[in-house]
């Protein structure tokens, strides 16, 4: 398959918030991306229009679209704006709302996408993981078995395992090839049982980042997650990352070394959020990935990823690849 874009071939895997940072540094870069998105969200705009409507959930992929614009900020808003009022529009994203009319108008999801992304004239392409309705589901510590991604987050127990209903569900079209062929295939940053492993739950994809000849690289998330991730250090994210992937494939993963400053950390007191812990170094290096340290952190009053920080210690990455397969 030839490509359209141009620059680094770069895939990156996800969902939420943290997916869409990545996508904002990276597309001054290049514009040969493709952001896999997770496709279980049913919560919010997204849910009522899932359950209403039986669309897929638009939200992580407007969001990802949005962040990969290049096109005038007041359009980018407009994508973004959420309506305050009336019974039916309050809470809807406007982008949300466009991308489900321009599925009824082209007959499906994907040509959606790509026609809104035409608009916005998008740096690279959004592909959902799966375009089947899945719904995500978990096995708890205390036995629960939880199904649908919100109820996941606002249980009050520990996770042990998440799957997806239906067990089997094919990947989207492009999907596979799109990583058979990147340089780099990113994984994060990002909640890791909700935004992260539901995309390594769809049929093949797993195998295809396993076979692809690409720097495979894990962004560890900077904060825990209450309900998820609550005392999971990095060495517990990558364990959990390696057992839906079926083997140990991660190359590099990069981590924020920046302290997180009182001021910041009393805002995550009330999610009862702590930041992601580098232990257990040892363990990481005999399993033959790189723990690349870094600043990576914001100039916020969030802990979150910069995206320039971010995209410029993966571009050196992939620049090191290069460098190494030409001697």
């Amino acid at each position: 398959m030839t490509s359209q874009f141009g620059g680094y071939r770069i895939v990156v895997i996800g969902g939420g918030t943290g997916l869409a940072v990545l996508l904002k540094g990276l597309k001054i870069h290049t514009s040969n991306l493709t952001a896999i998105v997770t496709v279980s969200d049913d919560g919010g705009s997204s849910g009522r229009l899932r359950s209403e409507l039986g669309v897929l959930p638009p939200g992580d992929i407007r969001s990802c679209l949005v962040a990969l614009a290049d096109t005038e900020i007041l359009m980018a808003r407009l994508f973004q704006h959420r309506f305050n009022n009336g019974q039916w529009l309050e809470g809807h994203s406007l982008g949300n709302l466009l991308l489900v009319a321009m599925t009824e108008i082209t007959g499906d999801f994907l040509s959606a996408i790509r026609a809104v992304s035409e608009v916005l004239k998008v740096r690279g392409r959004v592909i959902p993981s799966t375009l089947e309705q899945v719904i995500l589901g978990a096995d708890m510590e205390d036995g629960a078995v939880i199904l649908g991604e919100t109820a996941i987050r606002e249980y009050n127990g520990k996770i042990q395992n998440v799957f997806l209903e239906p067990s089997v569900c094919q990947p989207a079209s492009e999907t596979i090839a799109a990583i058979n062929e990147a340089e780099a295939i990113i994984i994060g940053p990002g909640s890791l049982y909700t935004s992260i492993i539901p995309n390594l739950l769809v049929a093949g994809i797993p195998q295809a980042i396993a076979q692809a000849k690409g720097r495979k690289i894990y962004v560890s998330n900077i904060m825990t997650e209450a309900g998820e991730t609550d005392e999971l250090d990095v060495f517990d994210h990558l364990q959990m990352i390696n057992k839906y992937l079926g083997e140990s494939v991660i190359d590099d993963i990069l981590y924020s070394n920046t302290a997180i400053d009182k001021n910041r950390l009393k805002n995550y007191e009330r999610e009862r959020a702590r930041p992601v812990k580098l232990l257990n170094k040892e363990k990481i290096t005999k399993m033959k990935v790189r723990i690349v340290e870094e600043d990576l952190v914001a100039n916020d009053d969030l802990a979150w990823h910069d995206s320039d920080k971010l995209a410029k210690i993966i571009i050196k990455i992939i620049n090191e690849q290069r460098k190494n397969s030409k001697q």
